[in-house]
């Protein structure tokens, strides 16, 4: 039997509250924006939960974990239309491209954040996986797919234009470098003696938080116009995923950023799903 399509887009970074700010007019087409929480607070750890069949959870009380797990599994027959998925049928491989693979799919990743890159172990049950030259270049995404009939696929994508920068000039802002950055510039770093001052960006302040907070919901935005030409690309028969890995801290509780931060905005994220329109 022949399942649905899949896109499932991610948008790095994008905190829940953002979203909902942000004018999603093709976004709100496919289904109601819920409230749910990433598995992780950086991009890393939860692309790999996402990668292995969980979605954002929503955190119910006076249930049994496990049974939210297989819960979870469980709705990949509604999503894709193939009777009988369930926990038993992801084990022991834990890894939705591989399932799909089984079931005729063809799967396809094009990912924004280098702490994706193909070397990263993010490959697998992929049969096309690549990052992209370009941070924000989910026009260049857009502008790949392709749905030749004949097989179902799964496109898997994440989204850089929501991280910081946000599409800003990142030469008018302090260099802020993430997991994949401070390991390149790691010799570096330890070659430096104890006693030499560290050039430690100074921390935003309020007017800079709130400028930042509105630039990703304007990320979102923009996002979302390139949503309406996915969907002229895509036959009827897809069903879209729209969440986010992970939150955002813009100064609350003097924060910034995510990943070593436990905060509740750190994982709120957006979750929509349903049909193409």
């Amino acid at each position: 039997m022949k399942g649905n399509n899949l896109v499932y887009i991610v948008l790095d970074s994008c905190r829940f509250d953002s979203f909902v700010r942000a004018s999603t007019p093709n976004i709100d087409r496919i289904g109601q924006v819920e409230r749910r929480f990433s598995f992780a607070s950086w991009t890393s750890p939860s692309h790999f939960t996402l990668l292995m069949g969980q979605v954002p959870h929503t955190s119910p009380r006076r249930v049994f974990a496990s049974e939210v797990y297989k819960v979870q599994f469980a709705q990949w027959v509604d999503r894709l239309g193939i009777p009988n998925l369930s926990f038993k049928t992801f084990v022991p491989e834990l890894c939705l491209p591989a399932v799909l693979k089984k079931h005729g799919y063809r799967s396809i990743a094009r990912v924004s954040m280098p702490v994706l890159n193909p070397y990263a172990g993010f490959t697998r049950g992929f049969d096309d996986y690549s990052l992209m030259g370009n941070h924000n270049d989910f026009a260049g995404m857009v502008s790949q797919i392709e749905f030749p009939g004949g097989e179902p696929r799964f496109y898997f994508l994440n989204l850089g234009e929501t991280h910081y920068p946000y599409m800003l000039n990142d030469k008018e802002l302090p260099k802020i470098s993430g997991l994949h950055g401070i390991a390149r510039g790691m010799d570096e770093l330890l070659a430096r003696s104890s006693d030499t001052p560290t050039d430690e960006p100074e921390f935003f302040a309020p007017e800079t938080m709130r400028f930042l907070h509105d630039q990703q919901v304007r990320c979102v935005e923009y996002v979302d116009g390139l949503i309406g030409q996915l969907f002229l690309k895509c036959p009827a028969d897809t069903h879209f995923i729209v969440t986010a890995d992970h939150g955002e801290l813009f100064g609350e509780d003097d924060y910034f950023g995510h990943g070593p931060v436990m905060h509740e905005k750190c994982f709120e994220v957006p979750f929509i799903e349903g049909p193409r329109p």
